[in-house]
């Protein structure tokens, strides 16, 4: 798969440097992390897709997971949002661990409330965007935070629309439905919707794979704003200059481990062969 061509905003290096100094400043000790996630295991029969992965992240933290197709890198990231149930390990929020028991039929699942307080701390953005068709944009971005936070009807809408302002597109956009909207157009939506939540982490699934390749751009242009605000993130991307450009971590995942991991050096300077022959096959 040939790497889509993104133009960055002038001072790229400057952005790197912050964000190089925010991992080394999360690295400096584990009461700073925002979100630890510790040795996860996933399987599904006796096919062991996580194998003991694990992931530090700070406030203001952009980190990048990369790796081939089927290396688990979605599989970690619905699990740290519990949309798939870690078979072991754990996830830790600002110190309150989320407990996990074993049912008698031998599954593993969370405990209910401090699931429902993750989810709305946590937001996250879908490869195939996940709009409802039967709502228009704006009941799309208002329902979760009228339904899930309270948040009074018009405050609700207020709030959509400010956020449709901020990934770009027009106010008349939130009259539209889904269907009528380009894919660019649909994955800004939804992460106008995610915004919509005020959360703490934004949780990305390969949000641009989807798309045609001259529309890659408009969502990669709002992903780095976010970053530049220093939103905490967790991207799975397969756009290796923008991870160069924004991440603060990057983890390469293999056959259901971490392989490598650190600054977005690794992607210049790979230690590991299967990584150096990852980054050598994007290229190709």
């Amino acid at each position: 798969m040939n790497q889509t061509a993104y133009a960055m905003p002038a001072n790229p290096a400057g952005l790197l440097s912050s964000r190089n100094e925010s991992h080394a400043r999360s690295v400096a000790g584990t009461a700073q992390h925002k979100l630890q996630v510790e040795d996860l295991h996933k399987r599904y029969g006796d096919n062991e897709v996580l194998k003991g992965v694990s992931l530090h992240a700070s406030s203001g933290d952009v980190i990048s997971l990369i790796g081939t197709s089927g290396s688990g890198k979605s599989t970690m990231l619905r699990c740290i949002n519990f949309l798939e149930q870690p078979d072991a390990g754990s996830i830790t929020l600002d110190g309150q661990t989320i407990a996990m028991r074993q049912t008698r039929g031998g599954a593993t699942v969370a405990d209910k409330a401090q699931l429902q307080s993750l989810r709305t701390r946590l937001a996250m953005v879908f490869q195939h965007f996940n709009l409802w068709s039967h709502m228009s944009v704006l009941d799309n971005i208002t329902m979760a935070p009228r339904q899930v936070l309270g948040v009074p009807a018009r405050e609700a809408e207020e709030r959509a629309r400010a956020y449709l302002d901020k990934v770009g597109l027009p106010a008349r956009v939130a009259e539209q439905y889904p269907a009528f909207l380009s894919g660019g157009q649909q994955q800004r939506v939804a992460i106008a919707r995610a915004l919509a939540m005020e959360p703490e982490i934004i949780l990305f699934d390969e949000p641009t794979s989807a798309l045609d390749p001259e529309l890659v751009g408009e969502v990669l242009k709002v992903i780095q704003t976010l970053a530049e605000e220093g939103r905490t993130m967790i991207m799975v991307t397969h756009e290796m200059g923008f991870a160069r450009q924004v991440s603060s971590q990057v983890l390469f995942l293999h056959q259901g481990r971490v392989e490598e991991q650190g600054s977005a050096r690794i992607l210049d300077n790979p230690a590991s062969e299967r990584l150096q022959q990852f980054l050598s096959n994007r290229l190709k």
